[in-house]
């Protein structure tokens, strides 16, 4: 079942193809004229239009075009007449995907119907696919900044060894892209990236997290289970937040990292691991190891290579191309055609303070996407978007 709209001035058209679109059980809507129904297309959610060719206000060229420029890649079907056909094939160079002719014919109607809504479910599956592979790291790093490009050069020596990489910056800052980033390139990259968040694990229960239990270990141990080391095994091992990982287990940390051998908790048997550890953290570590709170052994184990993200206010040159490149996602996401962003609000957008760093910049994208139209000011950004 699909979502159609159809845009023509003359009635009777509308109403036959109408019946003939809802006995193949699909839902319909209707518009008398290509100003009304663009306005549709634009605000609705729509698997394919039939639109006329030739109607008053905006004819089916003018509204394909309109279409094209929002961004808006729902498929269109033109309408024509034996009179107008040249003008259906303009259309289809406009970007429309298909035409049929009037009278319109059953059969004619549903093949192309079907034709041009397996091409949105295509669409629809590749867009997924992207956002799968967006979250996979299977992207790079935005921005064109000194700051980033320092980073991307260091990724890119790092990454084919086995080197320990810290990460630091502060929260928000696109420490995970910089890890899966290492990954990717790395000759691991086809084995498993395991992620860990130190801070969202109680320390009672992060050793069995690391490193696994055997069965009895504790009593809700019910059965044995391997840990995160284990999981990564070939692979890449990511600690995010470490500085936030309790002294016993930052003490087993050490020795497997010194001696690629790990025990589960209950366990007296070594389980050699063969992991590379990329690890995280927002904290001042050299603090934590004054405050006793951090091991300075295990700090030097995994302080290798170190990489501090800026924070965004200090590549805010970055955040004209961080907005276009969230603009896709949320609007996929939201289903529905990306606005656009006047020159004047990327600049006030880049003038904001970004105390949440990329994590705020995209959550102020996707609010704009909801609140504002099909162009976003720079009185929008200052209207909301806090600090400005």
């Amino acid at each position: 079942m699909a979502r159609i709209l159809i845009i023509d001035d003359e009635r009777l058209i509308r109403h036959a193809l109408r019946d003939i679109l809802e006995y193949e059980q699909h839902v319909v809507e209707e518009a008398d004229d290509g100003n009304a129904g663009l306005k549709a297309v634009l605000t609705g959610k729509f698997d394919a239009v039939f639109c006329d060719v030739k109607m008053p206000g905006k004819d089916g060229i003018e509204v394909v075009e309109a279409l094209s420029l929002k961004g808006v890649e729902t498929p269109v079907i033109i309408m024509t007449g034996h009179g107008s056909v040249e003008l259906a094939v303009q259309a289809l160079k406009a970007g429309a995907y298909d035409f049929i002719e009037k009278p319109l014919d059953l059969n004619r109607v549903l093949v192309a119907l079907r034709n041009a809504t397996d091409r949105e479910e295509l669409r629809k599956e590749t867009v997924v696919l992207r956002q799968r592979q967006r979250k996979k790291g299977g992207v790079d790093m935005i921005g064109q900044s000194p700051a980033l490009e320092e980073i991307r050069s260091v990724v890119a020596k790092v990454a084919p060894t086995d080197a320990r990489v810290l990460i630091t910056g502060e929260n928000g800052t696109g420490k995970e892209v910089v890890a899966r980033k290492i990954h990717a390139m790395s000759e691991r990259s086809a084995a498993a990236f395991v992620e860990v968040n130190c801070a969202a694990i109680p320390s009672e229960l992060i050793e069995s997290e690391l490193f696994g239990h055997e069965k009895g270990a504790f009593t809700s141990a019910v059965k044995q289970r391997k840990g995160r080391f284990e999981q990564a095994q070939g692979g890449t091992l990511f600690l995010d937040e470490i500085g936030d990982m309790a002294l016993s287990a930052q003490a087993k940390m050490l020795r497997a990292l010194q001696e690629r051998v790990i025990q589960r908790v209950g366990g007296d048997k070594n389980i050699k691991v063969d992991v590379r550890v990329l690890a995280a953290t927002n904290k001042d570590l050299a603090a934590e190891i004054a405050a006793g709170r951090f091991r300075e052994d295990l700090y030097h184990r995994l302080n290798v290579i170190p990489i501090r993200v800026p924070a965004l206010a200090e590549r805010s040159s970055d955040v004209p191309l961080l907005v276009e490149y969230f603009l896709g996602g949320v609007a996929d996401e939201l289903g529905v055609a990306a606005p656009e962003f006047t020159k004047e609000a990327l600049q006030a957008l880049a003038k904001a303070p970004w105390t949440g760093n990329i994590r705020e910049l995209r959550n102020v994208v996707e609010r704009l996407v909801i609140l504002c139209g099909d162009q976003v000011s720079a009185d929008d950004v200052k209207r909301h978007v806090e600090g400005l």
